[in-house]
């Protein structure tokens, strides 16, 4: 991939010559951006990709879908039942849309391919650099909810696998979910994760796709032909207060975030233009909003209110067609671990280079040594914070409200930024409903982000 230049901001941290490996590292797995021959374009014509417009539906869908629809059910009872989280996705997702079209008109217009890239362009160091870091976070804290889940699955199959309930007394000590997480981890995962290249991007993908779609259709079928066994609880048809609408914000936001890697998505298509672009998210979203909107009713609607933050651990452990579920959520997590993993290691990497003014090349004799600490450190860091924070639930909530910030608030930026740099050539009432939107996303992300920030800090220090 040819290397892309960024603002003039850039140049106050240090050369920019990372940036194209960056670009590369943070687009999406699918992702194919064939090389330019010679002679293929003028030199200031733009790139052409080879993606076409069903690709890149089904990209931003895979991108979308993932292990966050385990908390759908869950986020159905937070918000007070079936109608209100309807009316919830349905009323987010004109936002999400409109936030990926900005994305795509601003990388458009700064001539910028992934989402950190765009931002530093338009809106400068402090805030590309504030982008950065909460990319770098938000891969963090997602690969934390990744071993709780690996965790979360485990417990089940063992239980059967043992013939014994999960945690009863005198288990041995190698069923432990502890010691199973641990044990999964350093022997899959951290592997996985020192490498430099990765190259089992496709087959990560695959299997994500294929696990959700299983895990929606086993959801509801067991809601429309349950076992004797389960009991739902009391099924709520009305929000508890309206807090109770927004704490199922955070969920909601995790499970449609794709907006990091729409931009590589939205340079990668053959026609890159806004109206197609439209169509294409518009679809996308859709397709996202039908598996999780099944996911979240009839999980929801088949325990209730006891429906667990992860709802595959509601069902019953000798249930076999769950039991499969489990084991695909699994291979899909333990592929998906490093590939988040890489977008965050990248991240750092460039911060890291552009803060000591070091060029990749004079840097190639240190990658190596780094490259395994980051690693050992970030791996550490995650699988010590997922054992001792077991409620998948919390860790969603967490970086679902950093997805609001790339969902609402990085956009929103953008947008007023962008405006801001054409108030001469736009018409007065154009330009002020514009910034007036771009206002209102950015509002909307700040309450969403500052409200899961309050309850993260403050419940569970008054709890």
């Amino acid at each position: 991939m040819a290397q892309v230049s960024i603002n003039s901001d850039y140049s106050e941290w240090g050369p920019s010559t990372d940036a194209g490996e960056r670009a590369r590292l943070l687009q999406s797995p699918c992702v194919d951006m064939a090389p330019k021959s010679e002679g293929e374009a003028s030199p200031g014509a733009p790139d052409r990709g080879t993606t076409s417009t069903l690709g890149a539906i089904f990209i931003v869908v895979n991108a979308c879908l993932g292990a966050g629809l385990l908390n759908f059910p869950a986020a159905f009872s937070t918000a007070g039942g079936v109608a209100a989280g309807i009316a919830l996705q349905m009323g987010m997702l004109v936002f999400i849309i409109s936030g990926l079209v900005i994305l795509a008109y601003c990388s458009q217009a700064s001539n910028e391919r992934t989402y950190q890239e765009v931002v530093w362009a338009v809106c400068g160091k402090l805030t590309g650099v504030l982008c950065e870091v909460a990319i770098a976070v938000y891969t963090f804290g997602t690969c934390i909810a990744f071993l709780i889940i690996i965790g979360d699955q485990q417990d089940k199959i063992i239980a059967v696998m043992a013939k014994d309930p999960e945690g009863a007394s005198g288990s041995p000590w190698y069923t432990d979910r502890k010691f199973t997480i641990s044990l999964t981890a350093f022997l899959f995962i951290l592997p996985l994760s020192i490498p430099r290249e990765i190259g089992f991007q496709k087959y990560a993908s695959f299997l994500s796709v294929v696990g959700t779609w299983y895990v929606t259709a086993i959801i509801i079928i067991k809601y429309i032909w349950p076992d004797k066994e389960m009991r739902p609880g009391d099924i709520l048809t009305r929000p508890v207060s309206w807090m109770a609408v927004f704490n199922a914000m955070p969920t909601i936001c995790f499970g449609f975030q794709c907006h990091v890697s729409s931009v590589p998505v939205f340079n990668s298509m053959q026609r890159p233009e806004i109206k197609t672009w439209g169509g294409v998210v518009t679809a996308a979203m859709v397709i996202a909003l039908a598996v999780y909107m099944g996911t979240g009713i009839c999980g929801f609607l088949t325990f209730g209110a006891a429906v667990d933050p992860d709802v595959l651990r509601s069902y019953p452990s000798e249930d076999v067609a769950v039991a499969v579920a489990r084991a695909f959520i699994i291979l899909s997590v333990l592929t998906s671990y490093p590939i988040l993993h890489f977008c965050g290691r990248a991240v750092v990497e460039g911060l890291w280079l552009r803060y000591k003014g070091v060029p990749v090349e004079e840097d190639v004799g240190l990658e190596r040594r780094r490259r395994v600490l980051q690693t050992l450190v970030w791996f550490l860091l995650t699988l010590l914070l997922a054992l001792f924070i077991p409620d998948i639930g919390k860790v969603i909530s967490v970086i679902g409200g950093l997805a609001a910030c790339f969902i609402f608030i990085f956009p929103g930026l953008c947008l007023i930024q962008a405006k801001l740099s054409e108030m001469e050539e736009v018409k007065p009432a154009s330009w002020w409903a514009l910034v007036s939107y771009g206002v209102l996303l950015v509002t909307l992300g700040a309450f969403i982000f500052g409200q899961t920030t309050a309850n993260a800090i403050f419940v569970d220090l008054l709890a």
